[in-house]
């Protein structure tokens, strides 16, 4: 057995201020010891959000993916998640939202809509890159930090990489704004966190894994005339065939996991924190996920 992660301990007078943006409830707060800012998030009632972030987030850093860093994290005897701020030195973030509506027309008429947001797809993503990261270059870069998130979520089955879920980290330098794409953040959607066991328990003995990996539905769309996002995989798949060079270098980074690698960071999560079911579970996820993305990326 793996040694577990560590449990924050959040005391009640490093609360600094709620947060708004989002449906769950969460607040900032200072931690003297280390100097930062985190976020503190509840997870919604029987979920396993809290133990999906932290997993996402060690699947990310074994793979190389750029996240921000998340710790499991106890507030008056409550269980969440806290993650540490990325918008440090003088950087601010701006959301995908934000970015799209100021290119994509007619985006900003539903600029707060998360969900269903049909016009939130990869190509109008590009669109982003392309105008807010001029030099090809850097517009090139931006693109393949953006399809390492997307191969992350398709190895966790991440499916809320809504156009708040992603952005541009901006600091103003004289009189000009300089920007890059902020690290891969908010993975509570993940690893069946919303199941119950005994469900867990039905679809790991009827097989059925791969066909709640194949038939989920993400928030980022194919086409702006289609009336579901695709599943994360299937998100990759399109992706890769059609941007093969955007792509390719974030399929490389999966050589760094593999079943072993994803049974410690799952065994590490505290035994009272994650039941067998929902263990079994998100390694069998994980398994599945990246054995067909290895054949995306052979």
């Amino acid at each position: 057995m793996s040694a577990s992660y560590p449990v924050i301990e959040v005391k009640p007078e490093w609360i600094v201020n709620p947060e708004d943006m989002g449906t769950k409830k969460k607040f900032w707060y200072y931690d003297p010891d280390q100097e930062t800012k985190w976020l503190f998030k509840h997870p919604r009632s029987n979920t396993g959000e809290h133990w999906a972030e932290k997993i996402a987030a060690e699947v990310a850093s074994a793979a190389g993916i750029p996240h921000a860093k998340t710790e499991l994290a106890l507030h008056e005897n409550i269980r969440g998640s806290a993650t540490e701020t990325f918008a440090r030195g003088g950087r601010a973030l701006c959301h995908g939202n934000q970015l799209l509506k100021g290119i994509v027309e007619g985006y900003h008429l539903e600029s707060e809509k998360r969900h269903r947001q049909s016009h939130h797809t990869l190509d109008n993503i590009w669109k982003v890159a392309d105008v807010f990261f001029a030099e090809p270059d850097g517009a090139k870069k931006a693109k393949r930090f953006i399809a390492s998130y997307l191969v992350l979520d398709a190895l966790i089955g991440n499916t809320d990489r809504h156009h708040e879920n992603w952005g541009v980290l901006l600091k103003r330098q004289g009189d000009d704004w300089h920007g890059m794409v902020a690290p891969s953040f908010d993975h509570a959607s993940s690893l069946g966190r919303e199941l119950l066991d005994p469900r867990r328990a039905r679809k790991m003995e009827a097989n059925q894994v791969g066909d709640y990996a194949e038939k989920a539905h993400g928030a980022i769309y194919w086409s702006e005339s289609d009336a579901r996002g695709p599943s994360p995989l299937e998100l990759v798949r399109r992706g890769a065939h059609k941007y093969p060079e955007i792509f390719r270098p974030a399929g490389a980074k999966l050589a760094k996991i593999n079943e072993s690698v994803i049974r410690r960071i799952v065994d590490s999560i505290p035994l009272d924190w994650m039941s067998p079911s929902a263990r079994k579970f998100a390694v069998a996820l994980m398994c599945y996920n990246l054995n067909t993305l290895q054949r995306t990326f052979p």
